[in-house]
């Protein structure tokens, strides 16, 4: 009875270090590859839902424009290009990179850089 649970404890053993490397790298790949995409996914998630009409928006395929409009029923908005005014729709998901209008804080930024005086070394 003693050899019986020695040579089944023995091939346990045996099994957890056949196993042991191939479960290692399963959680290595989780942790280095899967969980950062599923952070970013969920940036690109938050920055497509934050678009407003005006702000400047580079789409997946290089045209860049201001927000027209925003049509929230099937998720898309109108992009406006050019001098032309010339109006392109897309869909969120085509959106690569947003940046925000801001209407008042430019002018109070370069007031306050113009008010501070330069350090001389």
């Amino acid at each position: 009875m003693i050899q019986f649970l020695t040579t089944e404890s023995g091939s346990v053993a045996s099994l957890l270090v056949t196993f042991l490397p191939m479960i290692l790298i399963i959680v290595f790949m989780y942790l280095i590859l899967w969980l950062p995409q599923r952070k970013q996914d969920k940036k690109d998630a938050a920055m497509r839902a934050s678009i407003e009409v005006g702000d400047t928006v580079v789409t997946i395929g290089g045209v860049v424009g201001r927000v027209a409009a925003i049509n929230e029923k099937d998720d898309t908005f109108v992009l406006e290009t050019t001098s032309d005014r010339v109006k392109i729709r897309f869909r969120r998901s085509a959106i690569s990179s947003v940046e925000k209008l801001d209407l008042g804080n430019a002018s109070k930024d370069s007031a306050a850089k113009k008010d501070t005086p330069a350090k001389k070394n």
